[in-house]
């Protein structure tokens, strides 16, 4: 019998056998289950302090890198451009991108949740303790405060605190600048291309160590919660698996035939950045290899550099959906009857309490205690009732909101006319891994 493979690139740069077992989403798979199964089996094993650390380092070792690459690739997308209205172009189309579709997100969750009531006869008390915390950040997040937190206290704080908004704002001005002195800033461009280059080798150096950051994920979790630990709230998550879904499949699938590209193969294509989230249940572990597959998929690297850094603020898919089903399911539960024009409320309010959520501890709930206190502040010690089960719908709202970024990102380089579509079928036909960006150029031409 013929040993499952995968194909890579081989010396001449041509596709060639790899092992199965060296792929890094088979491996990371692999992980996976033998994580969820450490938790179930042995739970007290996988709650230790060192397997919880084998997920908590992982991500730390690609948060550390999320901001010099943020920084790095804005900045390169800016400078090379030679019109500067293009940016304020892109910046206008990807953020009518977002509300359109955040749009629908919120409707399909509300509709969602109307059709399906989960929340009837759940009986659980709501202990209001539980998520004071959550409650009083929420209530000191203003929206004047939030536009205010864009602009950092020093350039070094920024970094530092690996704040995405702030650093994507110094980018821009640094990138503006740079564009501005032409041929003088030609050395200084050279270096940022290059130091690009740098980082994302030190990316694929760190997904190295992907199979065991979601091992160590997915055993504590598993560990700490138990697999039986979803109660009778099971109707919510799985209402919400189902939602996401939906989203996905139909209106992003909907999205992606207008453009031309097909949907399942666009997730087959980021397989590899989805089972990373899964295991993390943090989109932005997956954030740089994401930009780089997106460049290497034939979309332009300047949309790319502005889009997808900006959707991780202002393009929550999934935290939409969650927001809306969520407060209709807590209202439910707690046999409070919200009117048409509460519904509707919730829209307009979870439109502008996400904009604000990235990067925030707790953040889906953070901005699910917001979107209470505006629609009916009785409903705001119901949070309880949802809290336990936060972490198991976390994975969800991860994954819708790291595919849509990605699909953000080809919808605004085709709006632009800068989607290569030789690059977008050679890399949708692809059944291997990873394919060099030498590689894919030379197959385009």
């Amino acid at each position: 019998m013929s040993t499952l493979t995968a194909t890579a690139p081989n010396a001449m740069g041509q596709p060639a056998k790899k092992p199965f077992y060296k792929v890094l989403y088979v491996q990371v798979l692999a992980a996976i289950v033998l994580g969820g199964l450490l938790g179930w089996l042995f739970p007290d094993i996988a709650t230790n302090d060192w397997i919880k650390a084998m997920g908590d380092g992982f991500i730390k070792l690609i948060k550390m890198v999320i901001a010099p690459i943020i920084f790095l690739t804005v900045v390169s997308g800016i400078s090379h451009i030679q019109d500067a209205k293009k940016v304020g172009r892109v910046g206008i189309k990807a953020l009518v991108y977002f509300e359109v579709v955040s749009t629908f997100a919120l409707i399909i969750g509300l509709v969602i949740g109307n059709l399906f009531q989960v929340g009837h006869g759940i009986g659980a008390k709501a202990d209001a303790s539980a998520v004071a915390t959550f409650v009083k950040q929420a209530h000191d997040q203003k929206s004047v405060d939030f536009v205010l937190n864009i602009i950092p206290d020093s350039v070094v704080g920024a970094f530092a605190k690996g704040d995405i908004l702030q650093v994507l704002l110094f980018s821009i001005l640094f990138g503006f600048a740079l564009m501005a002195m032409g041929e003088n800033g030609k050395g200084v461009r050279r270096l940022v291309d290059d130091c690009a280059h740098a980082v994302f080798g030190v990316i694929n150096i760190i997904m190295k160590a992907a199979p065991v950051g979601a091992f160590g994920a997915m055993a504590f979790t598993i560990g700490k919660y138990g697999p039986t630990a979803l109660g009778n709230l099971i109707g919510l998550i799985a209402l919400f698996y189902l939602t996401a879904a939906l989203f996905v499949f139909v209106v992003l699938g909907l999205i992606a035939r207008i453009v031309g590209f097909n949907i399942f193969r666009y997730l087959a294509y980021i397989k590899d950045e989805l089972l990373i989230v899964l295991g993390t249940s943090s989109s932005e572990s997956a954030l740089p290899q994401l930009m780089n597959k997106l460049e290497r998929l034939g979309c332009s690297k300047s949309v790319v550099g502005l889009v997808v850094p900006t959707g991780y603020s202002f393009n929550l898919d999934g935290t939409n959906i969650y927001m809306t089903l969520a407060t209709l399911f807590i209202a439910q539960a707690m046999g409070v009857e919200l009117s048409l024009g509460q519904q509707l409320t919730i829209l307009v309010v979870a439109m502008l309490t996400s904009k604000g959520a990235s990067g925030v501890t707790g953040a889906g709930f953070i901005t699910l205690a917001a979107t209470l206190t505006v629609v009916n502040p009785a409903l705001v010690p119901g949070m309880a009732i949802v809290f336990s089960i936060d972490k198991f719908m976390s994975e969800c709202r991860a994954l819708t909101n790291i595919s849509g970024n990605g699909v953000a990102a080809i919808v605004v380089s085709w709006w632009e006319g800068e989607l290569d579509r030789k690059k977008l079928d050679q890399a949708m036909r692809r059944r291997y891994e990873e394919l060099p960006t030498a590689a894919i150029e030379a197959t385009a031409d």
